[in-house]
């Protein structure tokens, strides 16, 4: 008599906590505070335009160089591009994801939309997309070059200015990064009580830190369209 056979395997360990909303809540955590480090860099870097051509241009060319002569030219500047891409992804899908199953919980239709979602549920939803959608222009537009119709390259800065005196492009620029504030200010919260990291002692701190960073980060970024449209940076 022949055995039965099971060929079904038990789930693995990444599987699982992938399925699980606990595991999704911690994924977009962690993807957030990639993310957090990236924006902080990034805001450092952005802020060299104010001291000229030379300065900005410069950086431009270092962080291309970062590795060598261990990392060929601009492997360093893809391989964070890649750890970063991949933290967006994973960041993007689990909010998503999130936001279905907890749709699903609750299929029944209220009387009015703001009983459905949170001010700062719906906040961090579109402020998802519009962010997303700023992503993708924001690489087109200042990495490939491909919606710069002034770009050079290699002249970091002047694409920079170039694509700022466009008063479309800088209306768009401001409007994401208003967003990205709202969006660190509840996610940096977010994923502390995700982690662990809050307690009733600590709220306080976390809640300052979380404003603080969202205040320090959008005017950080906001200033540079700001000094283009001014002829601070040209």
């Amino acid at each position: 008599m022949a055995l039965a056979t099971r060929t079904d395997r038990p789930p693995s360990l990444i599987g699982s906590v992938w399925r699980s909303t606990v595991g999704k809540k911690a994924v977009m955590a962690v993807t957030g505070m990639i993310m957090l480090a990236y924006l902080v860099a990034h805001v450092v870097g952005n802020l060299k335009v104010f001291f000229g051509a030379g300065e900005f241009n410069h950086y431009g060319h270092w962080i291309r160089t970062v590795g060598e002569p261990f990392l060929h030219y601009e492997w360093f500047l893809w391989m964070a591009r890649a750890a970063l891409g991949t933290a967006v992804v994973l960041h993007g899908v689990a909010a998503y994801q999130l936001s279905r199953r907890d749709l699903a919980a609750r299929p029944q239709k209220y009387a009015r939309k703001r009983q459905r979602a949170s001010y700062a549920t719906r906040t961090m939803r579109w402020g998802g997309v519009i962010l997303g959608l700023f992503i993708v222009w924001h690489v087109l537009d200042l990495t490939t070059l491909t919606v710069n119709p002034n770009a050079e390259e290699g002249r970091p800065y002047e694409n920079l200015v170039a694509s700022l005196d466009r008063p479309a492009v800088t209306a768009f620029y401001i409007a994401a990064m208003l967003a990205l504030g709202l969006h660190i200010r509840h996610g940096f919260w977010s994923a502390a009580q995700t982690l662990g990291a809050n307690s009733a002692r600590r709220e306080r701190v976390l809640k300052f830190l979380a404003d603080a960073l969202a205040l320090v980060l959008t005017c950080g970024f906001i200033a540079v369209p700001v000094g283009v449209l001014t002829g601070v940076v040209s």
